[in-house]
């Protein structure tokens, strides 16, 4: 085909990475009150992030088109909508998209993360996470696929658990990010500040974690996060999370840890090697 003979553009399919935003209230100003607070604890945390606005909960509309300035103005840009048909029209009146994500974990789509749940007072700065297939590297069926700006990676033989593993034998520089489809996931060297690291499974530092890592992504509450050394960004299982803007213990604050699950909570206990 010649130059001039060939399309100017494709349609083709992608797996997008986007934060998803669970309301549990119709009430925009409580909406927009607890957005606001959750963003200013964080500031910064999940900007230029992009945002499916969850209202499948609901049983009365917010105010849609405010919602989503509010968070344009907080740097989250809006991919779309999901929520009752009856209410499309509503949401494509205000210049929005009627999204459909597939079910998942508490009958909620599962393609997305959230900002959403109010963290139990004993672990402070938690919530709940749903992660998508991020872009750069996906594992699956025993395949990688990378993009030109990602860690190159290839599948591991399965584990004693019938799950298979994936490898990273480099470090992480900020902003790649590491997706173990249905796996769990070994990375020997630094998790650098920015640089993300999710997993089906559980997770395996060798190395310093400075990023982010969440593991039992698509909802194991089992999977758990191992490191030589914690010093992470944020930490997250099946979905429940801790933005870690504190200083942690000093048994865990840079030494051997682990995280894990225990009665609907995150605990991170020192890890005895």
């Amino acid at each position: 085909m010649s130059p001039a003979t060939q399309p100017v553009l494709d349609f083709k399919s992608a797996t997008l990475y986007a934060v998803r935003l669970v309301l549990r209230s119709a009430d925009t100003a409580t909406l927009l009150r607890a957005l606001n607070e959750r963003l200013d604890a964080a500031p910064g945390f999940f900007e230029g992030e992009p945002v499916v606005i969850d209202a499948t909960r609901l049983e009365q509309a917010p105010a849609w088109r405010e919602l989503a300035d509010t968070l344009q103005r907080r740097g989250l840009p809006v991919v779309g909508v999901a929520a009752a048909d009856a209410w499309q029209p509503e949401i494509q009146a205000a210049g929005l998209a009627a999204v459909h994500l597939p079910a998942g974990r508490d009958a909620a789509p599962l393609a997305s993360g959230s900002v959403h749940r109010d963290p139990p007072a004993a672990v402070p700065e938690q919530g709940e996470l749903d992660i998508p297939a991020p872009a750069e590297v996906v594992a699956q069926a025993g395949v990688a696929h990378a993009t030109a700006d990602a860690v190159s990676a290839a599948p591991q033989p399965p584990a004693e658990t019938g799950r298979p593993t994936l490898m990273i034998d480099r470090s992480l520089r900020s902003g790649q990010r590491v997706y173990a489809r249905g796996a769990d996931l070994v990375v020997i060297g630094m998790v650098s500040p920015g640089a993300e690291v999710i997993a089906d499974g559980s997770i395996h530092v060798y190395g310093p974690l400075r990023g982010k890592a969440m593991a039992g992504a698509r909802g194991d509450e089992s999977a758990r996060i191992f490191t030589t050394r914690l010093d992470a960004e944020l930490v997250a299982v099946a979905g429940i999370y801790r933005v870690v803007d504190t200083r942690l213990p000093e048994n865990v604050q840079e030494r051997p840890a682990t995280v894990r699950l225990q009665a609907g909570a995150l605990s991170i206990e020192p890890l005895a090697i």
